[in-house]
């Protein structure tokens, strides 16, 4: 069991460490370019690339968006009982429960712990979430996208792009099936290394809270995710990408809206800081469960 999980989780923690050391020794790494490159072209030719590979049933695509929606609809009641608890202010705290980090984490995790099939599927959880991350968690914030931004947005290109692949059974061109599967396979190793670089700029003040606020967010997101997967009579493989996706640490976007808002950033990069050093000791036990 544990062979399994350290090879799971290996890649993952050695190439965001490769990230955080790049730039802890100080040494350039144009972040805003390779984010850019990542969300233009990296992360759309991924979406492209691994459901024309992979054999998606549209109901269980349909079933695995439905059950993001779910998660995030318990996780509204969840962020805004613990905002009451805790004394915090919505706008704050609620994006951080809301949006974990499914795509610099999530996808390589599910795709090292499930293999194609489970990355299809944490595709399709990526997807609906970035639809309501560019509008409601921009809106939460403060920093509200119009329509015809959201209509541009890569990652709402790509969506649509998709949906020919998973529900009319479209093939791509070979020619465009070989240039999204190579263009793809740049993503996840940049999404790591951009994650490790971002951690590296966070500097940690009020460790407790974070650390208590963040475990709360990647424990009690497990505890959706299962609860949803059990709603919706989820098959195995779907229940546990599902719960992985939904246990993931908070992401690095909400710090960066909060920053362009101005909505207590050094809180919010507490958040993202502690649930991402937690998740390295929860991540196993959900995987544990599963594998």
């Amino acid at each position: 069991m544990f062979a399994s999980l350290f090879a799971v989780l290996a890649p993952v923690f050695i190439v965001a460490g490769i990230g955080y050391a790049w730039a802890r020794k100080g040494l350039s790494y144009p972040t805003e370019f390779i984010a850019s490159l990542v969300m233009t072209i990296g992360t759309p030719s991924l979406v492209l690339s691994t459901l024309s590979r992979t054999e998606l049933d549209p109901t269980a695509f349909a079933s695995m968006a439905l059950g993001c929606l779910l998660c995030l609809l318990g996780m509204v009641v969840v962020g805004l009982l613990v905002c009451r608890i805790f004394d915090q202010h919505w706008r704050v705290l609620l994006p951080a429960f809301l949006f974990p980090n499914t795509g610099n984490m999530g996808l390589p995790i599910s795709l090292y712990a499930f293999g194609e099939h489970g990355l299809a599927l944490a595709v399709a959880f990526f997807l609906t979430l970035s639809i309501f991350q560019f509008t409601v968690g921009m809106a939460i914030s403060g920093t509200a996208a119009s329509p015809k931004a959201l209509l541009r947005n890569p990652i709402v290109i790509s969506l649509a792009g998709a949906m020919p692949i998973i529900f009319l059974d479209v093939e791509l061109p070979r020619w465009l099936a070989n240039t999204v599967d190579l263009l793809g396979g740049m993503t996840i190793p940049l999404m790591l290394l951009t994650l490790g670089v971002s951690l590296a700029s966070i500097r940690l003040r009020h460790i407790g809270s974070g650390m208590l606020l963040g475990g709360l967010r990647i424990v009690l997101g497990a505890a959706v995710g299962w609860a949803v997967g059990a709603l919706l009579g989820m098959e195995t493989l779907e229940r546990a990408v599902l719960m992985v996706q939904s246990a993931m640490p908070v992401a690095v976007f909400n710090y960066l809206m909060a920053v362009r808002a101005n909505r207590s950033p050094e809180q919010v990069a507490n958040l993202v800081m502690c649930s991402t050093v937690l998740s390295f000791v929860w991540l196993p036990v959900v995987l544990a469960w599963w594998l």
